[in-house]
């Protein structure tokens, strides 16, 4: 993606529902972004699905990607390095809602 700063880290409050019937967000609720994932919460699978899909939808690398606050958690707090909290809300709210459940790898 260009226009990529990686001085500029953004964030975002995201609501995980593992175990979901697909990968996709389902919204905003009380300022978080509600996002299913196919993934099961065992063994961190959840949360590695999760950065992907949300690095897919943002068009940037999942090495871009972190959670930062709660991990072992449904409610989390990702910071996204290269984007402003304004623009990765813009990006989200544009993109489409779902994904394949299934990897591309």
């Amino acid at each position: 993606m260009s226009g990529v700063d990686a001085s500029t880290i953004g964030t975002i409050r995201v609501r995980l529902h593992p175990r979901a019937s697909g990968n996709r967000v389902t919204g905003y609720r009380d300022g978080a972004l509600q996002v299913g994932v196919t993934a099961p919460p065992h063994g961190g699978r959840a949360n590695a699905a999760l950065l992907e899909f949300l690095a897919g939808m943002l068009g940037v690398a999942k090495s871009r990607l972190s959670i930062v606050r709660g991990h072992s958690s449904r409610d989390k707090v990702v910071e996204i390095e290269g984007l402003e909290t304004e623009v990765i809300h813009s990006l989200l709210k544009s993109a489409p809602r779902s994904s394949s459940a299934k990897s591309a790898r």
